[in-house]
C-alpha cells in the first residue's frame, strides 16, 4: 500500500461507523467538492460504502485503511444509512451511482469537465460512455477502457488523455486497491470509485422499479439478476451487517 500523501481535509463533518470514516454530506456537497477539485486542479479521492463494503472492511484491514484515507467517503446504501441512524449518526443522503451519475454528467457537460471511464468487462465502459454522451451531447469523454487488466499501459493511456474525472469501476476491494496503487501516477484531479456503475448506465444490468430502489430493496433486484455471483454478498452478508450494527448498538447502550 502506498504512503498516503497529505491532503486538505474536506470541509464536511464525518463520523466513525463500524471502524470506517463516513462523511456526512449531500449530493450537492459531493458534486460541489468534485467541481472545486477540478477547477483548482487539486487532488480528490472519492470512495463509497454500503453494507458489503462494511463487511469487507471488517475482514480486510488494508481495504479499510485505504477507504479511511480517501478524501471523501459517502453513503451508497440504505443499509448503511439506517445502521448509522441506529447508532445516532445522521447521514443526510444515500447516494447510489446509478442515480448521481446523471447529475455528474450534467455538471460536467455544463462546466466542460472531461470524464474517463475505467472498469467492467470489455465494452461496458465504452457502452456507458456512449449512453452518457447521448444524454448530455456536450459531455467530454476523454476515454473508456475495461478494468480487468488495467496495467501500466492503461495508466499511461489515462495520463495521455488528461481527464478531469476518472471513474473506476472494478468492484470492492479491487478498485480501491487499484486507485491506491496508481493515483500518484495518474495526475487526475478527481479519482472516484464507482463499483458496477457502468453496467447499470449501459443497461447490461437492469435496475428495479422505482418503489424498490427508493425503499432500499434494490439489492433484491440485483440478486434476482445475478444470483450465482451475489447470493453470498446478500444472503449471508446482509444479516452479518445487521448483527454487527445491533452489537454496536448494544455496546453503545451498555457503556
Amino acid at each position: 500500500m502506498r504512503v498516503k500523501q497529505p491532503h486538505r481535509a474536506p470541509a464536511f463533518p464525518s463520523a466513525g461507523f463500524l471502524g470506517v470514516r463516513l462523511d456526512l454530506l449531500s449530493l450537492d456537497d459531493l458534486l460541489g467538492a468534485v467541481s472545486r477539485a477540478v477547477a483548482t486542479r487539486g487532488r480528490l479521492t472519492v470512495m463509497y460504502v454500503n453494507a458489503h463494503c462494511m463487511n469487507v472492511a471488517e475482514r480486510d484491514p488494508e481495504y479499510r485503511s485505504i477507504v479511511n484515507g480517501a478524501d471523501l467517503v459517502y453513503c451508497d446504501g440504505t443499509g448503511v444509512r439506517m445502521g448509522a441512524l441506529l447508532l445516532g449518526i445522521q447521514v443526510p443522503q444515500r447516494m447510489t451511482g446509478a442515480d448521481w451519475v446523471h447529475d455528474l454528467a450534467r455538471v460536467a457537460a455544463r462546466e466542460g469537465f472531461s470524464l474517463f471511464l475505467l472498469g467492467g468487462e470489455p465494452g461496458a465502459a465504452e457502452d456507458a460512455a456512449r449512453a452518457l454522451a447521448a444524454e448530455q451531447p456536450r459531455l467530454k469523454i476523454a476515454g473508456a477502457a475495461p478494468g480487468y487488466d488495467a496495467g501500466p499501459a492503461t495508466v499511461e493511456r489515462i495520463r495521455t488523455a488528461r481527464p478531469d474525472i476518472l471513474l473506476v469501476g472494478m468492484g470492492t476491494p479491487t478498485q480501491e486497491r487499484w486507485i491506491d496503487a496508481n493515483q500518484d501516477a495518474l495526475d487526475v484531479p478527481v479519482v472516484w470509485a464507482v463499483g458496477a456503475l457502468f453496467d447499470f448506465v449501459s443497461g447490461r444490468i437492469p435496475r428495479g422499479p422505482g418503489w424498490m430502489t427508493e425503499h432500499g430493496l434494490e439489492w433484491l433486484c440485483r440478486l434476482a439478476v445475478e444470483p450465482r455471483k451475489l447470493w453470498r454478498r446478500y444472503v449471508i452478508g446482509n444479516p452479518r451487517f445487521v448483527v454487527r450494527v445491533l452489537r454496536a448498538r448494544w455496546r453503545q447502550g451498555s457503556s
